[in-house]
């Protein structure tokens, strides 16, 4: 009988930490539709998000240092994106134009030694200005591209006491990986770094980075796309 009581509240409590926290799947859910194609439901990411917050309230070992909101914040969004990554609607041709705007990227830095800029990208692929920002805002759009593609969490751009406190989660990078992802990411053209702060550190929108750098929400598409393939092919000997 002790037993069953036992097992009764232990499962209240289970079902108690997945209702106090289903608001940050919803949250994370809009914010990952921010990056993602009108087709994409915000109502089928919260129901993939939801399994990975029940997922993360069974494992979650409260006595390893880190707190749930951080555990179950990974879990969530890694749920949502494998999901996603299920269902790739993704053209071929969006891919071929990331590797091949990425490589581009890296072979004009090596070639002139310092950050590239936008129009000296559209210049090298023989297409005008407005077709490249084109073919980056499909990049952005088509795909979910993030840091979370490197193969680390959002939690690498968090601060050093930050990532002290969730030592347990970093499995998904080893050291040398994400000391040289920072790194990398403190050296991108300043504008892009900041908007790459200001979308994964301090969760703002593209529409409220626009207001910040006082440019239209597709701008900011256009700097978060060719940033991320940008720190891509600085990464691509990690990668």
């Amino acid at each position: 009988m002790n037993a069953k009581l036992s097992a009764y509240g232990a499962a209240d409590q289970l079902n108690q930490l997945i209702e106090r926290h289903a608001p940050l799947v919803k949250r994370i859910a809009y914010h990952l539709l921010a990056r993602l194609p009108a087709s994409v439901q915000v109502d089928d990411l919260i129901q993939s998000g939801m399994i990975g917050l029940m997922e993360a309230a069974k494992n979650f070992d409260g006595s390893k240092g880190a707190s749930f909101e951080t555990f179950a914040g990974i879990r969530i969004r890694g749920a949502m994106l494998d999901e996603m990554r299920r269902g790739d609607w993704t053209p071929r041709s969006v891919h071929r134009n990331a590797r091949l705007i990425a490589e581009t990227i890296a072979e004009l830095e090596a070639e002139l030694g310092r950050d590239v800029k936008d129009v000296e990208v559209a210049e090298k692929l023989d297409i005008s200005l407005d077709e490249y920002h084109h073919m980056l805002s499909d990049v952005s759009c088509g795909r979910i591209l993030g840091i979370e593609d490197l193969g680390v969490t959002e939690d690498v751009l968090a601060t050093a006491d930050d990532r002290e406190t969730d030592q347990l989660f970093e499995h998904q990078a080893n050291e040398a990986f994400q000391q040289s992802l920072i790194k990398t990411i403190s050296n991108l053209p300043e504008r892009e770094a900041l908007v790459l702060s200001l979308y994964y550190n301090d969760e703002l929108n593209l529409k409220e980075i626009g207001a910040v750098l006082n440019v239209s929400e597709s701008r900011v598409s256009q700097i978060h796309s060719q940033a991320l393939v940008r720190l891509k092919s600085r990464m691509q000997d990690w990668l």
